[in-house]
């Protein structure tokens, strides 16, 4: 029996994974991050994302380890490779193996999330929490210093490094959202009830923009503080949005295009690089000299919803085949069909 979709998890899925075709546009195409908008973006994109993630695992999460790796790893790690390997075949593929897997480092870190989670309620489901801080933490504060350790690392510790960078160690900095989302699904009607009240989704929302406001500052403890707060502030923000604005989103028929993009996530994250238009780049000049975000966020928004439509083309007609949508998509067609 396949599962219940819930309408509004899937619309914010679909939302953020637009979000973030937008931040690769920004990066790849313009050469600028924080271009339209994306540096405010970029504080509650992936936290949603993981969020959501911890969220749907929870209920599993009690499942044989090994039959859960197994099932993740042809869903997310197998399709990853072959996908890594067709945008850098060899001897580059090899090179792309680090931290950021060639961009791909989302369905890495978030195998090694569900691997992780399991471990830690194994052990003992008292203390995940301290557990899911513990991790986070150094994983933050071993990001921050990863280049400048590296630097001044002897060989050593530079294999050992690259051994951390192939685990995708300083995207565990992520793993506390992830636990959240769990905690969440664990406690949804009290989440739902606080987050019901105006008072207090409206002191999150404040919180989220007051954070947001602030600029870059080169110091450990506000990094951690905008890092953490303005992550866990958005997504809740992101979350709530989406739970009370479902039939809106109905009514304005949007709430079906964002579930079907919400529906093929994983196909997006890994289709959408072989469409980024790279060449844009010669002009990310004239777009800046406009120094209108504004501006900016209309147009990338414009590319990215290109660069998406072109990408859920492809993954349709992949789906047509059973063997592709199986090996590149973790799709489970029905035999008797």
């Amino acid at each position: 029996m396949a599962k219940q979709r819930i309408e509004y998890i899937d619309a914010m899925r679909g939302f953020t994974m637009i979000l973030v075709v937008f931040a690769h546009v920004c990066h790849f195409c313009l050469g600028d991050s924080r271009m339209g908008y994306n540096a405010v973006f970029i504080l509650f994109r992936l936290p949603c994302f993981f969020m959501i993630s911890g969220w749907l695992f929870e209920s599993v999460a009690q499942r044989p380890l090994k039959e859960v790796a197994k099932h993740k790893a042809m869903v997310q790690l197998l399709p990853t490779f072959i996908f890594l390997l067709i945008l850098a075949p060899p001897p580059e593929f090899f090179h792309q193996l680090g931290a950021v897997k060639g961009g791909y480092w989302f369905t890495f870190a978030l195998f090694e999330f569900f691997i992780l989670y399991m471990l830690m309620v194994r052990a003992s489901r008292r203390l995940t929490l301290i557990f899911a801080i513990a991790l986070t933490l150094a994983s933050f504060i071993y990001s921050r210093y990863y280049y400048s350790i590296r630097t001044s690392a002897d060989e050593w510790l530079l294999m050992v490094m690259d051994f951390l960078g192939f685990l995708s160690v300083i995207t565990w900095r992520f793993f506390i959202f992830f636990y959240l989302g769990t905690w969440i699904r664990r406690n949804f009607d009290a989440f739902i009830r606080w987050t019901s009240k105006p008072v207090v989704i409206g002191a999150i929302t404040v919180a989220f923009f007051l954070i947001a406001s602030t600029s870059h500052h080169d110091h450990l403890l506000f990094e951690m503080f905008r890092f953490y707060v303005g992550g866990i502030t958005g997504m809740i923000m992101v979350f709530t949005f989406f739970r009370l604005s479902a039939s809106w989103l109905k009514k304005w028929h949007v709430s079906k295009l964002l579930q079907y993009v919400g529906t093929r996530t994983l196909d997006i994250y890994l289709l959408h690089f072989f469409f980024l238009p790279r060449f844009l780049m010669a002009y990310a000049p004239q777009l800046a000299a406009y120094n209108s975000r504004f501006v900016e966020f209309w147009v990338i928004l414009a590319v990215s919803l290109v660069v998406l439509a072109l990408t859920l083309v492809a993954s349709y007609a992949i789906r047509l085949s059973p063997f592709l949508g199986h090996y590149l998509f973790g799709v489970k067609y029905d035999k008797t069909t």
